[in-house]
């Protein structure tokens, strides 16, 4: 299970990011936010405003795929938003847990650990479903480790990002980033999955409101690429675009990989891949 209302969460974030304008609509003078009203998603896709009202109200979990196809053809979802859309209506079930009684594997295989060899100096990093850190090029070391992401004995992405404070110092859009890490702990059964609900008790005390209004207000669909700016105490601001390859489901892991956005950060990060490697703590 997602947190209580996943599905009237996801279909409300995205209804309000579209504009009239991208589906034919007029802006017209007294509309007071730039997204859909509810009454214009019902129109698209042919269903009654009552309807679209209680899917996002959490009365009604469980809508037709015809219905589901014609709503996200109206919300202009991509197709990996359309999937998580599905699976969404799945979630509904209170029994619904996708990863059973398992345990999040810290196993690496040999052929991924050959490809992170082959990245360097590249920054890249394997997390699994938890955002534990298994493996990561000497690149990735270089990057983040000066800002402390490194330090604990089993680096954990998310718990840093929402509960160490110098993440606000290291992400100039810390707020936007601890968006993403909640989004992609909520990507999957959540706390249904036994150890994704330990963290996420452990995240409740220790985060406190930065984490639990973002259960509640953030979608549970991370973007897979984008643009981090990190500000390195060494290299100064850098613009890194990055990209998240899911591995097999066997493995439930992501590789997460750092390229420079613009020529400063591409020879900021030559800079720092001269010098010799720094162990850090942990």
């Amino acid at each position: 299970m997602v947190s209580d209302n996943e599905l009237g969460l996801f279909l409300r974030v995205h209804r309000e990011a579209v504009t009239p304008a991208e589906v034919g609509l007029p802006t017209g003078p007294r509309r007071r936010a730039p997204g859909l009203r509810r009454s214009e998603v019902a129109a698209l896709a042919d269903v009654s405003v009552e309807y679209v009202t209680r899917l996002e109200q959490g009365r009604d979990r469980r809508p037709s795929p015809q219905v589901l196809a014609a709503i996200a053809n109206a919300l202009r979802l991509n197709w990996s938003e359309r999937v998580h859309l599905h699976r969404l209506t799945k979630a509904a079930d209170p029994a619904f847990n996708c990863r059973g009684h398992s345990t999040p594997t810290g196993e690496v295989r040999p052929t991924v650990q050959a490809l992170l060899d082959r990245l360097e100096p590249t920054p890249a990093v394997l997390l699994n479903q938890l955002g534990d850190i298994l493996a990561h090029t000497a690149g990735y070391v270089r990057l983040v480790g000066p800002i402390g992401l490194l330090d604990a004995a089993q680096p954990n992405l998310a718990r840093f990002v929402l509960t160490d404070a110098r993440a606000r110092s290291a992400y100039p859009d810390w707020y936007h980033v601890a968006d993403e890490q909640v989004a992609a702990l909520k990507q999957g059964p959540f706390r249904a999955y036994p150890p994704m609900a330990a963290l996420a008790d452990e995240l409740t005390v220790t985060a406190g409101a930065d984490f639990t209004r973002r259960v509640d207000t953030v979608p549970s669909l991370a973007k897979p690429s984008g643009i981090l700016r990190l500000a390195h105490p060494e290299a100064g601001m850098l613009r890194l675009a990055y990209e998240t390859l899911e591995l097999p489901a066997d493995d439930d892991q992501r590789l997460l990989v750092h390229l420079p956005a613009d020529a400063a950060t591409s020879a900021a990060l030559d800079r720092l891949n001269s010098q010799p490697l720094r162990l850090v703590a942990g």
